[in-house]
């Protein structure tokens, strides 16, 4: 059995669509009416890699990256907004204190890369800007599992991959169908009943291909000893990301607590400062709920990110282990778009003209 079309057709049109809706945004000037409205108190940037443009044909991933010229143009937008882009810990201030005087933006990146030390940085430094990174314990300890990273690689390097998708063996020709088949493996291994099941797929896929999945942690995140030094320098914050990256939601509730407070543990334990802040793994609705943001709460996280699209506003402050973030997606680098992202308009439109996400 071959995989068709028309699953990355449909994410393609996605992409096109929202690509499409911000540029409407943008020339219709409707984000200039629209901000007054939805551009709330202030934003969390969402990012994961900074670093510059890789020359891979094949990018599955690329949502994720962003160069650091556009995070710079990022920053000096905010600025000409005379925005304040302020730490977590501030945020969390003024969100508590009901401090809405001034807009404010954080900016935050998850999993712990190293091109977060080798290339955010040195922007944010360029600003003063402080920034959270969120680090899963094991990416730190060299022995997690980046399994989008490594399905990555096996598609990249295979001409032929069988898998048993819903039961049935099927058979990915992937020379002519790369994308379809990242987009259908990537579905199918987040939609498997648990997160056991989901590593010993890609485990299996790694081995049958050549893929060196153990090496990749090693490889793009920042170790423990790494990140002491990133540690030390004022801008940065180091939030936790659990222990294993994994989807909070599927696991029983002494698992996930525990997830959750030995990630804290082990970054308190090991770089010797507080790790008050945290993000969820995937962050979206399948991921995150209403008992992950209870676990968070009792755990003494005084904020909890997802990745559900949304400004932060005054009512945020009733939701700190469900705070909602802004994407700088890959995708959509286009220094135009900046207005629009920084307005609300075009969290606003994802959202249904809903101003908080926290069910």
């Amino acid at each position: 059995m071959q995989i068709g079309q028309p699953v990355p057709l449909m994410k393609q049109l996605r992409n096109t669509v929202i690509r499409a809706g911000m540029e409407a945004l943008y020339f219709s000037g409707a984000h200039f009416l629209l901000r007054p409205i939805f551009a709330g108190v202030g934003a969390i940037f969402m990012l994961h890699h900074v670093r510059p443009r890789r020359a891979d044909a094949f990018q599955p991933n690329h949502h994720l990256e962003v160069t650091p010229d556009f995070l710079r143009a990022m920053l000096t937008h905010l600025r000409a907004l005379d925005v304040d882009v302020v730490s977590m810990d501030e945020a969390h201030r003024r969100l508590t204190e009901r401090n809405f005087a001034r807009r404010f933006a954080c900016f935050t990146c998850d999993d712990g890369y190293r091109d977060n030390r080798d290339f955010a940085l040195p922007v944010m430094r360029e600003f003063g800007a402080p920034f959270t990174v969120f680090v899963a314990s094991d990416f730190a300890e060299g022995c997690g599992k980046l399994w989008w990273i490594a399905l990555e690689r096996v598609i990249a390097a295979a001409s032929v991959i069988e898998v048993p998708i819903a039961g049935v063996m099927t058979r990915i020709d992937t020379p002519q169908a790369k994308r379809t088949a990242f987009s259908r493996m990537h579905d199918w291994l987040r939609s498997l009943p648990g997160e056991q099941e989901m590593q010993a797929e890609i485990s299996a896929l790694c081995t049958r291909h050549g893929v060196d999945e153990a090496g990749i942690a090693r490889e793009l995140c920042m170790s423990w000893d790494e990140l002491r030094g990133f540690a030390d320098d004022p801008l940065v914050t180091i939030g936790a990301h659990t222990i294993t990256h994994c989807n909070l939601a599927k696991q029983s509730e002494t698992i996930a607590s525990f997830e959750l407070a030995t990630s804290r543990a082990r970054i308190e334990e090991t770089l010797q400062r507080p790790a008050l802040h945290l993000a969820y793994p995937y962050g979206d609705r399948i991921a995150a709920g209403q008992r992950e943001f209870a676990l968070a709460r009792s755990i003494g996280f005084r904020t909890a990110v997802t990745t559900r699209p949304g400004m932060l506003f005054p009512e945020s402050a009733d939701h700190l282990t469900a705070l909602q973030r802004v994407s700088l997606n890959g995708n959509y680098q286009d220094a135009r778009l900046l207005p629009v992202l920084t307005s609300g308009a075009a969290t606003a439109v994802w959202n249904g003209f809903r101003r908080i996400d926290a069910a």
